[in-house]
Protein backbone atom coordinates (compact mmCIF):
# COMPACT_ATOMS: atom_id res chain seq x y z
CA UNK A 1 0.00 0.00 0.00
CA UNK A 2 1.22 3.49 -0.77
CA UNK A 3 0.23 6.76 0.84
CA UNK A 4 -1.95 9.38 -0.79
CA UNK A 5 -0.93 12.82 -2.00
CA UNK A 6 -3.17 15.74 -1.03
CA UNK A 7 -3.00 19.38 -2.12
CA UNK A 8 -4.70 22.54 -0.88
CA UNK A 9 -4.70 25.40 -3.37
CA UNK A 10 -5.60 28.92 -2.20
CA UNK A 11 -7.97 27.55 0.43
CA UNK A 12 -9.96 29.90 2.68
CA UNK A 13 -12.60 29.03 5.28
CA UNK A 14 -14.28 31.67 7.42
CA UNK A 15 -16.31 31.17 10.60
CA UNK A 16 -15.81 34.68 11.94
CA UNK A 17 -13.42 37.61 11.89
CA UNK A 18 -10.58 35.75 13.62
CA UNK A 19 -11.08 32.07 12.83
CA UNK A 20 -10.74 29.63 9.97
CA UNK A 21 -8.11 29.69 7.22
CA UNK A 22 -6.98 32.31 4.74
CA UNK A 23 -5.41 31.57 1.34
CA UNK A 24 -3.55 28.39 2.32
CA UNK A 25 -1.63 26.53 -0.36
CA UNK A 26 -0.03 23.32 0.89
CA UNK A 27 1.04 20.11 -0.85
CA UNK A 28 1.35 16.86 1.12
CA UNK A 29 3.38 14.15 -0.58
CA UNK A 30 2.39 10.49 -0.73
CA UNK A 31 3.86 8.72 2.28
CA UNK A 32 4.94 11.99 3.91
CA UNK A 33 4.70 12.77 7.62
CA UNK A 34 3.42 16.32 8.10
CA UNK A 35 2.68 18.13 11.36
CA UNK A 36 0.54 21.26 11.59
CA UNK A 37 1.16 23.62 14.51
CA UNK A 38 -0.20 27.00 15.54
CA UNK A 39 -2.18 28.74 18.28
CA UNK A 40 -5.76 27.92 19.24
CA UNK A 41 -8.23 29.22 16.67
CA UNK A 42 -5.72 29.32 13.81
CA UNK A 43 -7.58 26.69 11.78
CA UNK A 44 -5.52 23.54 12.44
CA UNK A 45 -8.55 21.31 12.89
CA UNK A 46 -10.29 23.02 9.98
CA UNK A 47 -7.31 22.16 7.78
CA UNK A 48 -7.52 18.54 8.95
CA UNK A 49 -11.24 18.35 8.11
CA UNK A 50 -10.52 19.71 4.63
CA UNK A 51 -7.80 17.10 4.10
CA UNK A 52 -10.18 14.42 5.38
CA UNK A 53 -12.89 15.49 2.94
CA UNK A 54 -15.25 16.26 5.84
CA UNK A 55 -15.57 19.93 4.90
CA UNK A 56 -15.43 21.96 1.70
CA UNK A 57 -13.47 25.21 1.43
CA UNK A 58 -15.24 28.54 1.06
CA UNK A 59 -12.61 29.48 -1.51
CA UNK A 60 -9.92 27.52 -3.29
CA UNK A 61 -9.60 23.84 -4.02
CA UNK A 62 -8.68 20.62 -2.20
CA UNK A 63 -7.32 17.72 -4.28
CA UNK A 64 -7.41 14.46 -2.33
CA UNK A 65 -5.72 12.42 -5.04
CA UNK A 66 -8.63 10.14 -5.82
CA UNK A 67 -8.92 8.66 -2.33
CA UNK A 68 -11.66 6.06 -2.13
CA UNK A 69 -14.02 5.10 0.68
CA UNK A 70 -12.14 3.64 3.63
CA UNK A 71 -8.76 5.01 2.52
CA UNK A 72 -8.81 7.90 5.02
CA UNK A 73 -8.84 7.41 8.79
CA UNK A 74 -9.01 10.00 11.57
CA UNK A 75 -7.96 9.67 15.22
CA UNK A 76 -9.36 12.39 17.46
CA UNK A 77 -8.26 13.75 20.84
CA UNK A 78 -10.92 11.64 22.58
CA UNK A 79 -10.86 7.90 21.80
CA UNK A 80 -14.68 7.80 21.16
CA UNK A 81 -14.91 4.04 21.67
CA UNK A 82 -18.33 2.43 22.02
CA UNK A 83 -18.49 1.57 25.75
CA UNK A 84 -20.64 -1.53 25.24
CA UNK A 85 -18.20 -3.16 22.80
CA UNK A 86 -14.93 -4.95 23.51
CA UNK A 87 -11.65 -3.56 22.18
CA UNK A 88 -11.82 -6.22 19.47
CA UNK A 89 -15.35 -5.28 18.41
CA UNK A 90 -14.57 -1.56 18.54
CA UNK A 91 -11.59 -2.15 16.26
CA UNK A 92 -13.59 -4.32 13.88
CA UNK A 93 -16.49 -1.85 13.68
CA UNK A 94 -15.33 0.06 10.55
CA UNK A 95 -14.98 -3.25 8.70
CA UNK A 96 -18.40 -4.46 9.78
CA UNK A 97 -19.91 -1.16 8.59
CA UNK A 98 -18.26 -1.78 5.22
CA UNK A 99 -19.92 -5.20 5.01
CA UNK A 100 -16.81 -7.29 5.70
CA UNK A 101 -17.67 -10.75 7.04
CA UNK A 102 -17.51 -11.24 10.80
CA UNK A 103 -14.67 -13.79 10.74
CA UNK A 104 -12.46 -11.65 8.50
CA UNK A 105 -13.30 -8.51 10.48
CA UNK A 106 -12.30 -10.19 13.75
CA UNK A 107 -9.07 -11.54 12.26
CA UNK A 108 -8.04 -8.16 10.87
CA UNK A 109 -9.07 -6.38 14.08
CA UNK A 110 -6.98 -8.72 16.22
CA UNK A 111 -4.01 -8.16 13.92
CA UNK A 112 -4.45 -4.39 14.22
CA UNK A 113 -4.65 -4.64 18.02
CA UNK A 114 -1.51 -6.77 18.06
CA UNK A 115 0.30 -4.13 16.00
CA UNK A 116 -0.27 -1.60 18.81
CA UNK A 117 0.44 -4.03 21.65
CA UNK A 118 -3.16 -4.71 22.67
CA UNK A 119 -3.68 -8.34 21.63
CA UNK A 120 -4.03 -9.40 25.27
CA UNK A 121 -6.69 -6.72 25.86
CA UNK A 122 -8.92 -7.67 22.94
CA UNK A 123 -11.86 -8.69 25.13
CA UNK A 124 -11.68 -5.73 27.50
CA UNK A 125 -14.23 -2.93 27.29
CA UNK A 126 -13.19 0.75 27.16
CA UNK A 127 -13.83 1.27 30.89
CA UNK A 128 -11.19 -1.39 31.58
CA UNK A 129 -8.55 0.34 29.46
CA UNK A 130 -6.13 3.03 30.60
CA UNK A 131 -6.03 6.30 28.67
CA UNK A 132 -3.02 5.15 26.69
CA UNK A 133 -4.59 1.77 25.93
CA UNK A 134 -7.82 3.44 24.78
CA UNK A 135 -5.84 5.66 22.42
CA UNK A 136 -3.97 2.62 21.10
CA UNK A 137 -7.34 0.97 20.46
CA UNK A 138 -8.46 4.07 18.55
CA UNK A 139 -5.27 3.88 16.50
CA UNK A 140 -5.86 0.18 15.78
CA UNK A 141 -9.43 0.97 14.70
CA UNK A 142 -8.10 3.65 12.33
CA UNK A 143 -5.54 1.28 10.83
CA UNK A 144 -7.82 -1.76 10.46
CA UNK A 145 -9.18 -0.46 7.13
CA UNK A 146 -5.59 -0.14 5.82
CA UNK A 147 -5.89 3.58 5.05
CA UNK A 148 -3.63 5.45 2.68
CA UNK A 149 -4.11 8.65 4.70
CA UNK A 150 -4.04 8.81 8.52
CA UNK A 151 -5.04 12.05 10.24
CA UNK A 152 -4.30 12.67 13.92
CA UNK A 153 -6.10 15.56 15.63
CA UNK A 154 -4.14 16.15 18.86
CA UNK A 155 -4.62 12.51 19.88
CA UNK A 156 -2.06 12.50 22.69
CA UNK A 157 -2.84 15.82 24.39
CA UNK A 158 -4.76 14.32 27.33
CA UNK A 159 -2.06 11.75 28.13
CA UNK A 160 1.00 12.00 30.35
CA UNK A 161 4.39 12.65 28.79
CA UNK A 162 5.72 9.09 28.95
CA UNK A 163 2.60 7.63 27.31
CA UNK A 164 2.69 10.38 24.66
CA UNK A 165 6.26 9.47 23.79
CA UNK A 166 5.47 5.76 23.52
CA UNK A 167 2.48 6.42 21.29
CA UNK A 168 4.55 8.73 19.07
CA UNK A 169 7.03 5.88 18.62
CA UNK A 170 4.15 3.50 17.83
CA UNK A 171 2.87 5.84 15.12
CA UNK A 172 6.32 6.19 13.55
CA UNK A 173 6.89 2.44 13.59
CA UNK A 174 3.53 1.73 11.96
CA UNK A 175 4.00 4.48 9.37
CA UNK A 176 7.40 3.04 8.43
CA UNK A 177 5.87 -0.44 8.09
CA UNK A 178 2.69 0.50 6.21
CA UNK A 179 3.65 3.66 4.32
CA UNK A 180 0.48 5.71 4.84
CA UNK A 181 0.54 9.48 4.53
CA UNK A 182 0.41 11.03 8.00
CA UNK A 183 -0.91 14.43 9.06
CA UNK A 184 -0.63 15.34 12.75
CA UNK A 185 -2.25 18.41 14.31
CA UNK A 186 -0.62 19.36 17.61
CA UNK A 187 0.15 22.27 19.94
CA UNK A 188 3.37 20.59 21.06
CA UNK A 189 6.46 21.74 19.16
CA UNK A 190 8.62 18.81 20.30
CA UNK A 191 5.93 16.31 19.31
CA UNK A 192 5.71 17.91 15.87
CA UNK A 193 9.49 17.83 15.39
CA UNK A 194 9.68 14.21 16.56
CA UNK A 195 6.83 12.71 14.54
CA UNK A 196 6.96 14.73 11.33
CA UNK A 197 9.52 15.19 8.59
CA UNK A 198 7.98 18.59 7.78
CA UNK A 199 6.13 21.06 9.97
CA UNK A 200 3.61 23.61 8.67
CA UNK A 201 3.26 26.61 10.99
CA UNK A 202 -0.03 28.51 10.88
CA UNK A 203 -0.38 32.13 11.99
CA UNK A 204 -3.11 33.27 14.42
CA UNK A 205 -6.60 32.99 12.93
CA UNK A 206 -7.65 33.26 10.29
CA UNK A 207 -4.68 30.97 9.77
CA UNK A 208 -2.17 31.56 7.03
CA UNK A 209 0.79 29.34 6.20
CA UNK A 210 3.54 31.22 8.04
CA UNK A 211 6.43 28.77 7.61
CA UNK A 212 7.40 25.26 6.57
CA UNK A 213 10.24 23.61 8.48
CA UNK A 214 12.03 20.36 7.64
CA UNK A 215 12.66 17.84 10.43
CA UNK A 216 15.19 15.42 8.93
CA UNK A 217 16.48 12.20 10.43
CA UNK A 218 15.64 8.50 10.53
CA UNK A 219 12.15 7.14 11.13
CA UNK A 220 11.43 5.51 13.50
CA UNK A 221 13.54 7.80 15.66
CA UNK A 222 16.49 6.17 17.49
CA UNK A 223 16.81 6.23 21.27
CA UNK A 224 17.96 9.60 22.55
CA UNK A 225 16.84 11.47 19.43
CA UNK A 226 15.27 14.26 21.46
CA UNK A 227 18.71 15.10 22.85
CA UNK A 228 20.36 15.39 19.44
CA UNK A 229 21.44 18.92 18.42
CA UNK A 230 19.66 18.53 15.06
CA UNK A 231 16.36 17.79 16.81
CA UNK A 232 16.74 20.68 19.25
CA UNK A 233 17.49 22.99 16.31
CA UNK A 234 14.20 22.00 14.62
CA UNK A 235 12.25 22.71 17.83
CA UNK A 236 13.87 26.14 18.12
CA UNK A 237 13.08 26.85 14.46
CA UNK A 238 9.41 26.04 15.07
CA UNK A 239 9.37 28.32 18.12
CA UNK A 240 10.99 31.14 16.16
CA UNK A 241 8.50 30.76 13.29
CA UNK A 242 5.54 30.80 15.66
CA UNK A 243 6.87 33.88 17.41
CA UNK A 244 7.50 35.68 14.11
CA UNK A 245 3.96 34.85 12.94
CA UNK A 246 2.47 36.71 15.89
CA UNK A 247 1.57 33.81 18.16
CA UNK A 248 2.84 35.60 21.27
CA UNK A 249 0.87 38.75 20.45
CA UNK A 250 -2.27 36.67 19.91
CA UNK A 251 -1.92 34.83 23.23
Amino acid sequence: MSGAAVALEGVSVRYGAASGLSDVTLAIGAGERLAVVGPSGCGKSTLLRLVAGLEAPGEGRVNRGGLQRGETAVVFQTPTLAPWLSALDNTALPLRLQGVAADESAERALSALASVGLADAAQKRPAQLSGGMAMRCSLARALVTRPRLLLLDEPFSALDDLVRRRLADDVLRLQAQIGFTLVLVTHAMEEAAYVAERIAVLSPGPGRLAAQIASPGPSPRPAGWRDEPAFRAVVESIAAAMSASGVERAA
